[in-house]
């Protein structure tokens, strides 16, 4: 009994020993836990704010211009949203649709005549209902503010009551479709942190990259031909996230060709952009434990702050500026346009364009800091 001790003991002296020589390793272990607990505190239950409304005026008289004041004051003040104001309804549709702006609020030509004569007058509300958080705080905004509009004074003996008409662009869309986008993005990023990271460390580890370092390939074929095969992989998990998980959660048409395509096309420039980002923080990396601690430290850092369960206008400033440069917040965007809008490859091409350069940088990032040597 005694001998099994002493042999335990051994065993846990040098698995300390070796914790110990891993600076990296105490660090991922013990400060990113904090990291991880600030960004799930802020990811979740913040006030959603600076949502952008279009606001046509076809009406231009005294009671539409008040209307338009209180709109302003609400801007100022809660900030709950920004108003923009829109001559041409079509062209507020327009950027509606392709993301520019999250509602839109017509007021109709007759709106001031029905509000002097108490012909019952409204306003029609049209929102992009993909996102139920942002569409739901818009709403409870606006009728709060039409509440507090019909609570004034009138100045005759007529009833000025507005109500709000709220219209919803897409069909519902229910929290397990919202969810879809970023679930697939996270699969993704699973196989290409085995693939670009974890495979890669191991293969170091067991000696076997020495094969590689003998022939005459050169620094940009090894790290082309890592990328690739990793992107490869996760490839796959995308597609069978796409039509499995969209016939899971309901989506409309979901084996549509022309839709498969287009999510083929941003699949794939996901894959190659974050393959290229975790073999770019693996390509000096030696302890095989490394990789295994801080997958769960940058699954949190880039999955959460992508907009992915909760809309970003929620966060405070700080945590808005990963978003700016997290590759899954374009990919989960250009993921709810082409699921949840169905829309082309235009509406998404600033989100490829960033995924295609952010790609390239990772690539000659990790090229410049490959060793080919033993």
């Amino acid at each position: 009994m005694k001998d099994a001790w002493v042999r335990i003991g051994a065993l846990i002296e040098r698995d300390m020993r070796r914790f110990r020589r891993s600076p990296t390793l105490v660090i991922v272990s013990m400060v990113m836990p904090l990291v991880q607990l600030v960004i799930l505190g802020y990811a979740f239950g913040g006030n959603i704010k600076n949502l952008n409304v279009g606001v046509v005026d076809q009406d231009y008289r005294e009671p539409a211009v008040r209307l338009k004041g209180m709109l302003n004051a609400v801007a100022v003040n809660a900030q709950t949203f920004k108003s923009i104001p829109y001559r041409d309804q079509g062209r507020a549709m327009r950027d509606l649709r392709i993301g520019k702006i999250d509602a839109v609020l017509n007021i109709p030509p007759d709106f001031s005549r029905y509000v002097l004569s108490g012909a019952d007058p409204r306003v029609a509300l049209i929102e992009d209902n993909t996102d139920r958080f942002s569409s739901s705080a818009l709403t409870a905004s606006l009728t709060e503010l039409l509440d507090a509009y019909n609570a004034k004074p009138s100045v005759s003996r007529q009833n000025r009551k507005a109500t709000l008409s709220v219209v919803e662009v897409y069909p519902y869309v229910p929290y397990i479709q919202f969810l879809l986008p970023g679930t697939i993005v996270l699969a993704v990023f699973v196989s290409c942190m085995i693939g670009g990271g974890i495979m890669y460390i191991d293969d170091k580890a067991r000696g076997l990259h020495e094969g590689y370092l003998v022939t005459p390939l050169t620094k940009f074929d090894l790290i082309m031909g890592f990328n690739l095969a990793g992107a490869m992989k996760a490839i796959l998990s995308g597609l069978v996230l796409i039509t499995v998980g969209s016939i899971i959660a309901g989506i409309p048409n979901p084996l549509d060709p022309l839709r498969l395509m287009r999510m083929m096309a941003l699949v794939s420039l996901t894959a190659l952009a974050l393959v290229s980002m975790m073999f770019l923080i693996m390509v000096r990396v030696n302890d095989p434990l490394v990789p295994r601690a801080i997958f769960g430290v940058l699954n949190t850092m880039l999955f959460f702050p992508s907009g992915a369960v909760y809309p970003i206008s929620a966060f405070p400033p700080w945590m808005k500026i990963i978003t700016v440069i997290d590759p899954f917040t374009y990919a989960v965007d250009g993921f709810k346009s082409l699921l949840l809008k169905n829309t082309g490859l235009g509406a998404i091409s600033g989100d490829m364009f960033y995924l295609a350069i952010f790609t390239l940088v990772a690539m000659a990032a990790a090229t410049r800091l490959f060793r080919r040597d033993l």
